[in-house]
């Protein structure tokens, strides 16, 4: 028996780099919405107690943005935009486990520089670092007929 299915084709390095661009304005905006019903409630976060659970509360904003798209399609705006989709391994919807390890190893991949991202140009499969470590990857999305 033949598959007829097609294998999908790895997403660029410049798409993801553009996608990431996109999110970042994405997200901006996220945070500054979700800042001010905090803000408003809690008052100044500068130092202290209210510092610390102000930025657990941005992460955990972050994280629910993320995961929704990821849990749910496989894309967030920014990712439908430049036709690109995170698949686990298999080809399918990656798991809750999956998208928060890739979350934090992003994060991490992050506040080294960008580490985990820069890894792509020497990784044999152009993988970011943090998709290697949670086995999930990103793939292009073909254009509609």
């Amino acid at each position: 028996m033949q598959d007829n299915a097609i294998a999908p084709v790895p997403a660029p390095f410049l798409a993801r780099i553009a996608a990431m661009i996109y999110e970042a304005l994405l997200v901006t905006a996220v945070i500054f919405i979700a800042a001010l019903p905090f803000l408003y409630l809690v008052g100044n976060a500068e130092t202290g107690w209210r510092h610390l659970a102000f930025q657990l509360y941005l992460l955990g904003v972050l994280f629910a943005y993320f995961s929704t798209f990821w849990l749910r399609s496989g894309q967030t705006l920014a990712m439908k935009t430049w036709r690109i989709r995170l698949v686990n391994l298999a080809g399918g919807t990656i798991s809750l486990k999956q998208a928060a390890l890739r979350f934090v190893l992003a994060l991490v991949g992050l506040m080294l520089a960008g580490a985990g991202f820069w890894w792509a140009l020497f990784d044999r499969d152009r993988q970011f670092l943090h998709d290697r470590l949670a086995r999930t990857r990103l793939v292009r999305v073909p254009r509609k007929a």
